[in-house]
């Protein structure tokens, strides 16, 4: 009777867990100019990108499918090993605002996911202009 009432209780709050999953949202980012500016090609991200990294812990533990919510698909995706991931989305124009979007190394969000899916590391490839 206790392992049932513990498994009911456990699987309760694997729910409740997954649930909570649904929603990120972040003061001072505006999602729409985030989500216009592909590719950072007209140099708007970066301002909101200091709204991402100052809260970036409220995303420890998203999942991908959150993150594409809040910030939409990524401008470049990198797949590591055992399901690792890291999308970059860029914060300034560069050679990638040409035609075909060729790699640049203008400077981006990286936004690491392990094996589980959920974000596990955020950071910028330079630091951000004050």
């Amino acid at each position: 009777m206790l392992f049932r009432s513990l498994s009911t209780l456990s699987v309760c709050l694997l729910l409740l867990t997954s649930c909570n999953q649904s929603g990120a949202s972040l003061s001072g980012l505006n999602t729409a100019i985030w989500v216009q500016d592909t590719y950072g090609c007209q140099n708007k991200r970066s301002e909101q990108a200091k709204a991402i990294i100052n809260q970036k812990g409220q995303l420890y533990g998203k999942t991908t499918a959150t993150v594409e919510r809040l910030l939409g698909r990524p401008d470049e995706e990198e797949l590591a090993e055992q399901t690792e991931k890291t999308y970059y989305y860029y914060l300034e124009s560069g050679p990638q605002c040409e035609a075909g979007h060729p790699r640049s190394a203008a400077n981006k969000l990286a936004i690491h996911f392990g094996a589980i899916g959920t974000v596990t590391e955020i950071l910028t490839e330079r630091p951000l202009a004050k």
